[in-house]
């Protein structure tokens, strides 16, 4: 099992920014790859971004290219996300989630490919 904590969320101001974390435990951090997803009222769960076991690899969502940046810290047993130029349609609950294997890079934004998910953390952005 491995539980997943995710914090830093909250209210921001359009164009702000929120570092989001999310600390493992339970398993051996470093043998995940992990993502970031979010989803909105009445939206489907979506993957903004995602980093592989060593960090190497990374994909993001078009939508949040160039705005946000996806890190993790294996010593710590933390994965970051780094939202910059926040905009109103980014407002959604933000969740990490872990899986030992994409099967592929195709395949990292896939909610079926993760195995293990935290409780999310809201964030709202104002216009």
């Amino acid at each position: 099992q491995v539980q997943l904590v995710e914090s830093g969320g909250g209210l921001v101001q359009a164009g702000g920014s929120l570092r989001l974390s999310c600390a493992a435990s339970g398993r051996t951090f470093s043998n995940y790859a992990m993502g970031w997803f979010r989803q909105a009222p009445g939206k489907e769960r979506e993957c903004v971004a995602a980093i592989s076991r060593d960090g190497g690899t990374t994909s993001y969502a078009d939508s949040v290219k160039g705005r946000f940046t996806i890190s993790r810290d294996n010593a710590a047993n933390t994965v970051y996300l780094q939202m910059n130029s926040l905009k109103p349609e980014d407002t959604a609950i933000y969740y990490c989630a872990a899986t030992r294997s994409w099967g592929g890079l195709s395949r990292a934004p896939m909610t079926y490919v993760y195995e293990y998910w935290g409780q999310g953390t809201q964030v709202t952005v104002s216009s």
